[in-house]
């Protein structure tokens, strides 16, 4: 009764018909904190706990190890963001995977691992959910290893603290990569999606989760001064008032956790071994092998061949199709609404070719709200300036079908350069990504040195009215050719991103808000 009415009394705070959490002792096994929390969810990027489970259970069978190369397929690479960016054909190494899932949250990676460990999506999805049963996950199907928008692949914040238990316990060696707070890759770096990390004492994992049918998810691990809990707060509104209920449940129940010895079962994955398979002595910790795993010594035809046979779990699980790629409009509901790349300052501005410049061709962007106003583009001592106007808008993503023109006898006058002394910090390329947020883009530039210019004119323009949000540049690919962005971030409402956009707008600057 005193549990049910501490939810009651919690839960209105949060004030969402989607929230759902729990606080469970790890020492102990009790349950702390309990608010819906075995009503169905969607899991979105927690799904990529169970897929890092698997990956690791191949670690553990000596399968694979940390430098083994994946393979990278032309699906893989067609998953929308948030991605690296792999190439169809290129690999990755098992360690480069491992830290991508925990930081950057990487859709396309998370195929890359299905397809090299179960040989296809659909057999990975199958033995996630059979793994998932294992651990005692009994209201959990998964259908893909990425989290995804799928209407079939539900979960439970119950079933989420068995799982972000089960993993530490099992795979404590690996479980430190969950720790990670900034991974590089090929010269990139990318932060990790859980701002908990490093601002609340004792939080050691392990992952964050989005898309628009779930809200934001979070399962977190908090070990310290002799308590360890793992908690789980799904259906966020945003990503702040998800991370407060988090630090809110946090303070309130670490201290009720157990500081003395464990007395609560270790939660290991134990599969059965088929009749039709050799029986081989148990691990330290007797941890089983999975049936459904290519075989060492076995040519790649006859791995997947064995895999094929033995796919089909004991208790048939629906397994659907290979799904048609997702739409960009859906995918902006992932995490990270876009794969974003931090971009560093540009070095000294170069005289820019204003031939090359009126030869490049219009280039795709999306914001189908986005008012066609010009926008001057930076000049430079001795070349007339270039303006930037829009020409059509498509549902594409969040840039902007531009081309540009040369500046005819102006029906209005340019802005003015930025003073001086205007302070642009804008991210460097070993920064991390920045908060997830609204964010309110300006312009989709074809050198950083023009993005960060626009950047500085908007500041100078609109002054103390931009104060306190962050100047950000951020390369993206565009049918070949490299673009920058540049956005201002740190927004913390819808509302403030449109007043924001509204100033500008009033400026003259082409703007549009974005949730990113």
């Amino acid at each position: 009764m005193a549990l049910a009415l501490t939810a009651m009394l919690s839960a209105p705070a949060f004030a969402n018909s989607k929230y759902s959490g729990i606080v469970v002792d790890v020492k102990s096994g009790r349950t702390l904190y309990s608010y819906k929390a075995d009503t169905a969810r969607y899991p979105a990027s927690l799904t990529k706990i169970m897929t890092l489970y698997v990956l690791f259970e191949e670690l553990e069978a000596g399968r694979m190890s940390l430098q083994t190369p994946l393979k990278v397929s032309k699906h893989a690479a067609s998953r929308p963001p948030s991605k690296l960016g792999l190439k169809p054909g290129s690999t990755i190494a098992v360690k480069d995977a491992i830290m991508a899932l925990v930081t950057k949250s990487a859709n396309d990676v998370a195929v890359v691992v299905a397809e090299n460990v179960g040989g296809s999506v659909p057999a990975f999805a199958q033995r996630m959910t059979r793994t998932a049963r294992q651990i005692g996950m009994k209201r959990t199907t998964f259908h893909n290893p990425s989290g995804l928008p799928d209407n079939r692949q539900k979960t439970t914040a119950r079933d989420m603290a068995l799982l972000g238990r089960a993993i530490q316990e099992r795979f404590p060696k690996y479980y430190k990569y969950f720790n990670t707070r900034v991974y590089t890759y090929k010269g990139r770096r990318y932060g990790n999606h859980n701002r908990l990390l490093g601002r609340v004492k004792g939080v050691d994992g392990i992952k964050t989760g989005y898309i628009r049918a779930s809200g934001f998810n979070l399962v977190t691990s908090v070990n310290t001064g002799g308590r360890h809990i793992v908690a789980v707060v799904m259906g966020g509104r945003t990503g702040a008032s998800r991370n407060a209920q988090m630090k809110k449940l946090i303070s309130q129940y670490l201290p009720k956790a157990t500081r003395g010895n464990r007395t609560a079962p270790m939660l290991v994955a134990r599969a059965e071994t088929p009749a039709s398979t050799p029986k081989v002595t148990p691990k330290p910790l007797a941890y089983a092998e999975l049936r459904n795993v290519p075989v060492p010594g076995l040519k790649p035809q006859e791995q997947l061949m064995r895999v094929a046979a033995l796919a089909q779990p004991t208790t048939a699980i629906p397994v659907a199709a290979p799904a048609a790629p997702v739409a960009v409009a859906a995918a902006r509901g992932t995490e990270s609404a876009s794969d974003i790349v931090t971009g560093s300052i540009a070095p000294v501005p170069q005289k820019p070719d204003l031939k090359a410049i009126l030869r490049r061709k219009a280039l795709q962007v999306a914001a189908a709200d986005l008012a066609p106003q010009p926008v001057a583009a930076p000049r430079s001592p001795g070349v007339r300036s270039v303006r930037t106007q829009t020409i059509r808008v498509a549902a594409l993503g969040d840039e902007v079908v531009a081309a540009a023109l040369p500046d005819p006898e102006p029906a209005t006058p340019d802005l003015p350069d930025a003073p001086a002394n205007a302070s642009v910090t804008v991210a460097a390329n070993n920064a991390a990504d920045p908060m997830p947020g609204w964010q309110v883009q300006i312009a989709a530039a074809e050198s950083e040195h023009a993005a960060v210019s626009m950047l500085k004119k908007a500041q100078g323009a609109l002054g103390s009215k931009l104060r306190g949000y962050d100047p950000y540049t951020e390369p993206v690919d565009s049918g070949g050719a490299t673009l920058y962005r540049a956005r201002f971030v740190g927004f913390e409402t819808k509302t403030a991103a449109w007043n924001a956009c509204r100033d500008l707008k009033q400026k003259r600057f082409n703007c549009y808000a974005v949730y990113q």
